[in-house]
């Protein structure tokens, strides 16, 4: 043994006692924070600035404008970065994990009770009140998105042209197409000036470590669209998925029935049951992913087939932020960058609003009381702020009510 030896020791017990306070402390959101990506985000602040002064405010509001503007789970991805900046490589799984891993475990509880209730009597009524759910809660979030990323006509247009897309073409190029299209016309419009980056944001990532991040990313990218069966197929599923989303949250649905029901592995039913179900968990919405591949009616499903999905959807967003974070600060600056982020926003609002209509609106209202409930359910959201657990739990209730009726 050399006289570092002692040393090296204590700096690899230090990282491990660092990674396990990130972990329980990102375990404690995990379990209580529902609402959502823009919650998550409040969540995070008053733990990790106000609280525990792992970071800055400046620096916080700069790791958030990066998960924006990178595909995948902007929440997770936040956290993630939180956990390596705290902790580094270990701190930041370690974060993941927390935050992740009770809402993934109540998903794939569901993934088996769901399929012992059945499609008839009471326990049919409830899964089609949780698609109703769903219904209000999409609408709401692509109400609120639309207010937020298109509040001007050029923008406006690039979602309606992203929505009349995707209502004559389906699948992943089509989604692709529109996000790719977003980020050109994005380039016509008002470019402001970039703001300076924080002092103190500094990243424990060296540009080699993100050249290679995203050479990987772009890499796993071109390969998930190549002819794969079983688990590789899985993997690729649900890799381009999370590749491909903008913003998080809801709008990651268009792409996820794409990776689990036009293959065929998942009914259009039991998609959408599971995704109302989603609703009333904390966490990240993301987590969905693991109940898709334990469903899944292709090999492996079952446990290994939910892990599979769980790590294939969030690998792209982690590798797109630290691939991303050396070189943030020239890239957050560029008024072209921004442009075109602005575009691509807009497209993904056109995504989620004709997810909205098929297969959200097609599957779920089918007469007259299924509007009514889906009704209020949006009213409850919009009107009387409501939390989402609660519009779960009513439109669920309804659902059993009606059934039995």
């Amino acid at each position: 043994m050399t006289d570092d030896t002692p040393h090296d020791l204590a700096a690899c017990l230090a990282r491990v006692e660092a990674a396990g306070d990130v972990f329980l402390a990102f375990l404690k959101l995990g379990l209580t924070s529902f609402g959502g990506p823009i919650a998550h985000i409040g969540y995070f602040r008053a733990e990790f600035v106000a609280q525990r002064r792992w970071i800055s405010e400046r620096a916080f509001a700069e790791l958030v404008a990066l998960a924006q503007f990178l595909p995948g789970p902007a929440s997770s991805q936040a956290g993630f970065a939180i956990g390596l900046m705290r902790g580094g490589a270990l701190g930041g799984l370690a974060a993941w994990a927390g935050f992740t891993l009770p809402s993934a475990l109540l998903m794939l509880a569901f993934a088996y009770g769901a399929g012992a209730l059945g499609e008839a009597g009471w326990s049919g009524g409830l899964l089609h009140g949780l698609k109703l759910a769903a219904v209000a809660i999409v609408a709401q979030a692509a109400l609120g998105m639309a207010e937020s990323l298109c509040p001007d006509r050029p923008r406006a247009a690039i979602a309606l042209a992203s929505l009349t897309l995707m209502s004559f073409a389906q699948g992943s190029l089509a989604q692709l197409g529109a996000i790719a299209g977003g980020g050109l016309l994005g380039l016509g419009l008002a470019r402001g000036a970039g703001e300076a980056g924080a002092d103190d944001f500094a990243p424990p990532v060296s540009r080699r470590a993100g050249l290679v991040c995203l050479a990987l990313f772009f890499a796993l990218l071109a390969l998930s669209f190549a002819p794969a069966r079983g688990l590789a197929a899985l993997a690729a599923a649900f890799y381009r998925s999370g590749a491909l989303v903008f913003g998080g949250g809801h709008v990651v649905l268009p792409l996820l029935r794409d990776a689990a029901v036009a293959p065929g592995w998942v009914s259009d039913g039991a998609f959408l049951s599971g995704y109302g179900a989603a609703q009333a968990l904390p966490g990240p919405l993301f987590a969905f992913s693991a109940y898709l591949g334990a469903v899944a009616g292709a090999p492996p499903a079952g446990l290994v087939g939910g892990a599979c999905a769980l790590v294939a959807i969030f690998a792209p967003g982690m590798l797109a932020l630290v691939g991303a974070l050396p070189f943030w600060r020239a890239l957050s600056a560029e008024p072209r960058a921004q442009a075109a982020m602005r575009g691509v926003n807009a497209a993904v609002v056109g995504l989620l609003a004709a997810a909205l209509y098929d297969p959200l609106w097609t599957s779920a209202v089918l007469r007259a009381s299924d509007f009514a409930v889906a009704a209020i359910g949006f009213a409850l959201l919009v009107a009387w702020r409501a939390p989402p657990l609660v519009v779960v739990a009513l439109s669920a209730a309804a659902g059993v009510a009606l059934s039995v009726a």
